[in-house]
């Protein structure tokens, strides 16, 4: 037997000291917690040590003679009376929420990971062989100390961002990839120089937090590829670790982290706060559910049972109970490990919506969004949300800490790039950053995260060769994604050999891109889009791990041209500094119809607006499937109007670098083409 002695109630978590390790559990309601020592992360525990200090609510011992590598699980003991939210099971091993690595992903074998029979759901499996000890993953004690080489995070201001949002294992799991080890931290590495080239200088991973796999997927014969289901909110996914050794993947998300700051790009986390990946009362219990449910979760019931069912406004079968302060101090405690241990510059949280539910109804001085804004550590750090869940849609209300994913953008880019009636003022709010979501509150364009596509939905190729869904692959019978996509086939459903509408697809492709990047705001571009990848339809790929959500590589040098094209527009963003202004434009933007004079803005059937910035440059957006002669303003004695971009021309006269930009066949007019985007410079 090791010597313990009762160590410390603080921090929670497995803490290295020099006489060994502190071990710190939180559970209000416990009866008793056992701490299980594993030598193989697939064998039985070689020591139990009961845990009999216990303050402010934290079970805590010390462990001397512990180190980094060892190996642990808990047990927690207590009544099982579903009705009132209790569900602890002796029977079961379970993880700590503050664990920093993982030994395997879990996985429900034999229904091993359940604390109940499925068809009966109050009927507790504790009496029986159900022990789980050798299925579940162990977690690993970790030693933080890393060798960051002196590397800063770049810092840059957020008006300054390029975001580039990827999957970290379809960016390079593609064969055509060609990196030395694909789908990991490390092989992400290899492939900075295209990020780079790109003009990219933040990337947002998908969640890179270890989740857990569904049992509904695995009967299925598909996975949880996207990882929206987070098993522990400290711990690096596991399967994207290139090396075997335990906890080897905490080392190598540090070494990517390190190599993209050398590179100037910083690192953003797409987090899951919102629920966990217990789901309802008929999903596995892991973890939370077995420590102290009633604090980690949301619970409701009928006046008999009150406790008996978890709220659900993420439509994951859970709420984390963020009003709770155990729950806000591992939620606070995690942002502050990733942003100070692991040096992410940022996060974009998950159904942000549901965090600001302290009473069931949002609001935005809900106490999480307080903790946050009197974070020091977090004071530094971008914060995005995606403002909305099942039950509400916040865009444009949460704190002025926060930046916001504005579904709002997308939205009417989409509409007004595929021609919809009615448009102009949508679109011109756009272009502006949308002043009537952040111009009152304290914060800025910048605080709009402005997107067309994203991981959710159809990429920006299938954004304009797709009608509708094609997610037959997901074996849901095609009910399952967003019905609402505001696309357009351009003619034809999905491949087709007919010239003139790839010619189509391709300008619309470039309209939405310069819409994006010159609209004030924070672009974010999908990884992927810049060389055209497809989803075959798809628009709902979560569990599609395979080459229909990988990246294929071969699709850049296939269509370099419109990569091309996306690298200029973002140098265009860093040449000219009125394009990444903070400030709202409404006293350097001027606007105008075809005709030269103020838009005719309660024109239905407008589809082609034009407006000057401030200083050199006229912008035309011809969203019409008819050409439009638009009447250029005078400039200054000595100057003209010179062009930059035209998407109806071919590459490379479609965009002009410094130095070789045209001179009008018409100094007073330009002839827009049908659905294309044009920048012209005056000097």
């Amino acid at each position: 037997m090791r010597k313990t002695s009762p160590g410390r109630f603080y921090p929670l978590g497995a803490t290295l000291t020099p006489e060994g390790v502190n071990f710190a559990l939180y559970s209000e309601r416990a009866e008793g917690v056992e701490l299980l020592l594993f030598d193989d992360p697939a064998g039985d525990p070689v020591e139990t040590i009961p845990l009999t200090a216990r303050q402010r609510w934290v079970w805590h011992v010390l462990v001397h003679g512990a180190r980094a590598g060892q190996l642990y699980a808990y047990r927690v003991r207590g009544p099982f009376d579903p009705a009132r939210g209790l569900r602890f099971n002796r029977a079961k091993a379970l993880l700590d929420p503050y664990a920093k690595a993982f030994t395997h992903k879990p996985r429900n074998d034999g229904n091993r990971l359940l604390a109940y029979d499925p068809r009966a759901p109050d009927k507790d499996l504790s009496a029986e062989p159900a022990d789980n000890a050798r299925w579940l993953p162990k977690c690993i004690v970790v030693d933080d100390r890393f060798d960051w080489r002196g590397t800063p995070s770049p810092g840059h201001p957020l008006e300054s961002l390029v975001i580039y949002e990827a999957h970290l294992k379809g960016f390079t799991a593609h064969p055509s990839s060609g990196v030395s080890k694909p789908g990991t931290y490390l092989g992400f590495i290899e492939k900075i120089p295209h990020l780079k080239a790109l003009g990219i200088n933040a990337v947002e991973l998908l969640p890179v937090h270890e989740h857990y796999v569904e049992d509904f997927l695995t009967e299925r014969g598909l996975t949880n590829y996207w990882g929206y289901n987070t098993v522990g909110f400290f711990a690096p996914e596991s399967t994207y670790a290139a090396g075997a050794e335990p906890g080897v993947q905490v080392s190598e998300f540090k070494t990517l982290v390190r190599e993209l700051h050398r590179a100037g790009i910083e690192v953003i986390l797409d987090v899951v706060y919102n629920h966990t990946a217990e789901g309802s009362e008929l999903g596995p219990t892991l973890s939370f559910r077995g420590i102290d449910n009633p604090t980690y979760y949301r619970l409701h019931g009928p006046p008999e049972a009150p406790a008996r069912f978890y709220a659900n406004r993420t439509g994951c079968g859970n709420e984390v109970n963020i009003g709770h302060p155990a729950v806000i101090r591992l939620v606070m405690d995690s942002l502050r490990y990733w942003a100070d241990v692991m040096h992410v510059d940022g996060f974009r949280f998950d159904l942000a919506s549901v965090l600001g539910r302290d009473s069931g109804e949002y609001e935005k001085s809900a106490a999480f969004f307080d903790a946050v804004s009197q974070d020091p550590v977090l004071a530094r750090v971008k914060l995005i949300a995606e403002p909305w869940d099942l039950g509400t849609y916040q865009v444009g209300n949460f704190p002025v800490e926060w930046s916001e994913w504005n579904g709002r953008f997308r939205d009417a880019a989409r509409r007004f790039v595929k021609g919809d009636s009615g448009m102009l003022r949508g679109i011109a709010s756009a272009v502006c950053g949308s002043p009537d979501l952040y111009a009152e509150d304290g914060r800025t364009a910048s605080n709009s995260i402005n997107f067309v596509t994203c991981h959710d939905g159809f990429t920006l190729h299938d954004l304009t060769a797709y009608g509708k869904k094609h997610n037959e692959a997901n074996r849901e019978g095609n009910r399952d994604g967003s019905d609402e996509n505001h696309s357009w086939n351009c003619g034809a459903e999905g491949p087709t050999p007919d010239p003139e509408v790839a010619a189509l697809r391709l300008r619309l492709a470039k309209n939405h891109l310069c819409l994006l990047l010159f609209s004030s705001g924070t672009p974010m571009l999908l990884g992927g889009d810049e060389f055209l990848r497809t989803q075959r339809g798809n628009n709902n790929a979560y569990c599609q791990d395979n080459d229909l959500s990988w990246f294929d590589w071969r699709l850049a040098e296939r269509n370099a041209d419109f990569t091309e094209f996306v690298r200029k527009s973002i140098a265009l963003t860093r040449r000219f500094a009125i394009l990444r202004h903070r400030r709202f434009r409404h006293g350097e933007i001027e606007w105008f119809g075809p005709s030269g004079l103020p838009p005719a803005w309660d024109d239905g059937e407008g589809r082609c607006l034009a407006f000057r910035l401030e200083g050199p440059l006229f912008f035309i957006l011809n969203a019409d499937w008819k050409p439009h002669a638009v009447r250029l303003p005078k400039l200054g004695e000595g100057k003209a109007w010179r062009r930059i971009v035209d998407t109806w021309l071919p590459s490379p006269e479609d965009f002009l670098e410094k130095g070789r930009e045209a001179a009008l066949p018409d100094p007073a007019a330009y002839l827009a083409q049908p659905r294309s985007t044009i920048v012209l410079l005056g000097d």
